[in-house]
């Protein structure tokens, strides 16, 4: 029997505009906070990349407690909507002010100045817009495929944003007249473009009501539990943890990459490259998240369509570092692309991974917890994206790097070679090791055709 259809064509092209909103913060802050406060503020690396990982700190609170609130939320609007829409203000004004920071101010100020600002976007604005946007693919409809599909939309706009960001700015920048004054304007824009299409995003879908979510024969019941129960919920799945594993190392691979402008100013000698390198990523990534959906048709699921991919990245990562040693740079681009082709997939199908994942908590726990669920995806962005940037922060530093010397030394050139081209192969590794155990699909057909029966709230 067919699944029910909830969904038209364009509230699947709105949602997924929505990743150009979170990009627009997320590749711009990910590729270009560290370059602006070192080589245009004048700031360390090193101090920069540990106030980074302080503000982390705050992140796996945060993130629970957000997904919480919005489990609970009853609104016109819905449960996630309220906070998708009047979250992304302060990720604009935040988003702005770390592109701020005032040359007047000393040094301590400065950091401070950052600090904040950076806690706030991550830990506060950017966790309940991106918790409530990824609940969505939950709440608007309870088809399968339309959540594959609204995922793969999700992501072709995010890759598209990261693309036109990643290629754009630089030479933005320098348009603007490369200073400070310049980095600021150009946040603002951004941070207006996002506001915008965040708010046409929230609009273009609707949430279906708390009734038909629920089976009928437990709409009736109301979820109530607190902070330490919806953590509680989270351990207890196996796959929530591994999908936040995941995530979190995606995430470590993507702050490398980004840390890719430094590997192109220093050490290929051409930043204009780090634009060039953007489409090896991105265009083949989109590219598998067209066929995504039809993939997972084909192969009756996303498990051996996600470990299959990744088996074909770490092929095209390890590849990349061989022709880097060579020295040819069109190998590199080439063998970048068939790496970013094998990592469409889980991109694609993540959040109908997450929605499965949620569904193994309601059979094996009785509740219902997509909201909280949701927060491995800002939690994974967070810790991930953050830590990684901190770390590239840390060897920048511990190798030598000022950068705002005009020569570097041979430490930190041998050092930008590690990150760009080791790291990323090492956290690819990582994430097939994981995906090659997240079977969740399996694991729920096997509960529902009574293979295994939860028992006082553990899956025996």
């Amino acid at each position: 029997m067919a699944e029910k259809r909830y969904l038209k064509w364009y509230n699947k092209l709105g949602y997924g505009s929505g990743d150009v909103a979170g990009n627009v913060v997320y590749a711009f802050l990910a590729s270009f906070v560290m370059i602006y406060l070192t080589d245009t503020i004048g700031l360390s690396s090193g101090m920069v990349g540990t106030l980074i990982a302080i503000s982390k700190l705050f992140d796996g609170f945060t993130d629970i407690f957000f997904g919480s609130m919005i489990d609970k939320t009853h609104s016109k609007l819905g449960k996630a909507r309220p906070w998708m829409l009047y979250g992304y203000i302060g990720c604009a004004i935040t988003l702005v002010a770390c592109f701020a920071v005032p040359a007047s101010l000393g040094k301590t100020a400065q950091y401070a100045w950052f600090f904040i600002a950076y806690t706030l976007l991550n830990s506060v604005f950017y966790t309940a817009n991106n918790i409530a946007y990824s609940a969505l693919t939950s709440l608007v409809t309870k088809n399968s495929k339309e959540r594959v599909q609204m995922g793969s939309y999700r992501f072709i706009f995010a890759f598209s944003t990261s693309l036109l960001i990643q290629t754009i700015t630089v030479g933005f920048v320098d348009r603007c007249g490369g200073d400070a004054a310049a980095w600021r304007l150009v946040a603002i824009i951004y941070a207006v473009i996002g506001l915008i299409i965040n708010t046409i995003s929230g609009l273009s879908v609707k949430e279906l009501s708390e009734d038909e979510l629920s089976d009928t024969q437990t709409s009736s019941t109301e979820e109530k539990y607190g902070l330490l129960q919806a953590f509680k919920l989270l351990v207890k799945n196996k796959f929530y943890l591994m999908i936040c594993g995941a995530y979190i190392f995606q995430q470590l691979y993507s702050a490398m990459i980004g840390a890719g402008i430094f590997y192109m100013t220093w050490v290929l000698k051409d930043k204009n490259l780090f634009g060039q390198f953007a489409w090896a990523v991105n265009i083949p990534l989109i590219i598998a998240l067209i066929f995504t959906p039809a993939l997972v048709g084909k192969w009756n699921g996303m498990y051996k369509l996600n470990v299959r991919g990744y088996i074909l990245a770490v092929i095209g990562r390890a590849l990349v570092v061989v022709a880097a040693y060579i020295g040819s740079i069109p190998l590199m681009m080439a063998f970048t692309a068939v790496a970013a082709f094998g990592q469409g997939p889980w991109q694609g199908d993540m959040n109908a991974v997450i929605a499965s994942c949620s569904e193994y908590t309601y059979l094996t726990q009785g509740k219902r917890v997509e909201g909280t669920m949701y927060s491995c995806t800002s939690l994974g962005v967070k810790i991930g994206g953050g830590i990684g940037t901190a770390v590239v922060g840390w060897l920048l530093e511990f190798s030598g790097y000022v950068g705002t010397k005009a020569v570097q030394p041979q430490s930190a050139l041998t050092m930008m070679q590690f990150i760009y081209l080791w790291l990323p192969l090492i956290f690819d590794v990582f994430i097939l090791m994981i995906l090659s155990r997240l079977n969740v699909e399996g694991a729920n057909e096997k509960i529902k055709k009574g293979k295994y029966f939860a028992h006082d709230g553990d899956l025996k």
